[in-house]
């Protein structure tokens, strides 16, 4: 597996396993750990098109796959909560104890949520993603931390900036200490898209330039999410430097992280960790 280490993330092996650290949220691995999964053979895909939800073998490998990620980076896979996500705006916190176990693996109290937010210890939030943005939040001073699923649609709709004012609401964060982290994701280079999609990001972004390239005239344009959310997070007081992206297109390294655009109707998931220690 190519190393995708860069300035900004340090890929890891462990005991098997493989995936990405931040360097930034590595400053303070005495508070919180995380990780982002790397593999084709992992997935933490638990609902499925057509029944609802994986059984069987396809749900023994999910919890599997948690399992051998939490336990690479020190923590108990029991910890994790997974929303159901939908593509919505919706950002949730969590101020209860939870279990993930074989018999519990959503929470219908996250069902149609994309943004997770906690300040308890040993709750490890979970998104997933094939081509999605999952961005990871975290407050130092407020001991806070977020996990959020921006795809096109959730972007259009600014859940990243709705999670910081959550963050701010509820737990009192100031924007300026909270630090983001923008995992590998498809970028412009290959997010094509058609006319009614452009539209959408046109008439949102209306204060943003340069996001949107024309590359079959007036029928596809690429369009460069990372970029939005970047500048949407600044407008919402965050700090350029405290804003960390990984650099890392999903589709140009395919063979390494799920892409729907590659892998098409039944693709796996790569997730995103984050957890405030006990």
């Amino acid at each position: 597996m190519k190393n995708l280490s860069n300035e900004n993330v340090v890929h890891v092996k462990k005991n098997g396993v493989e995936y990405l650290q931040f360097k930034k949220l590595l400053e303070y691995s005495n508070i919180i750990n995380h990780a982002y999964s790397l593999g084709l053979d992992n997935n933490f895909k638990v609902l499925d098109g057509k029944t609802g939800i994986y059984k069987g073998e396809k749900l023994e490998k999910t919890i599997n796959s948690y399992k051998k990620l939490s336990e690479a980076i020190g923590s108990n896979y029991s910890h994790i909560v997974k929303p159901i996500q939908m593509h919505t705006k919706e950002v949730k916190c969590v101020k209860n104890k939870t279990t993930f176990s074989k018999e519990h693996v959503l929470f219908k109290e996250f069902d149609n949520t994309d943004g997770l937010i906690t300040n308890m210890p040993e709750e490890m939030l979970s998104t997933t993603n094939a081509d999605c943005i999952l961005l990871l939040f975290f407050d130092p001073i407020k001991k806070v931390i977020a996990n959020t699923h921006s795809g096109w649609r959730g972007t259009v709709q600014r859940i990243s900036v709705l999670t910081i004012e959550k963050m701010q609401k509820e737990y009192g964060c100031n924007p300026q200490d909270i630090i983001c982290c923008i995992c590998p994701s498809i970028r412009k280079c290959h997010f094509e898209v058609e006319k009614d999609v452009k539209d959408m990001f046109e008439n949102e972004f209306k204060e943003l330039t340069g996001f949107i390239e024309e590359t079959i005239p007036n029928k596809k344009w690429h369009i460069d999410t990372v970029y939005i959310n970047k500048e949407i997070l600044k407008k919402a007081g965050l700090k350029p430097e405290n804003i960390v992206d990984s650099n890392i297109c999903s589709v140009c390294n395919c063979e390494q992280i799920h892409s729907y655009r590659v892998e098409g109707v039944g693709n796996g998931l790569s997730t995103a960790l984050i957890e405030i220690k006990g």
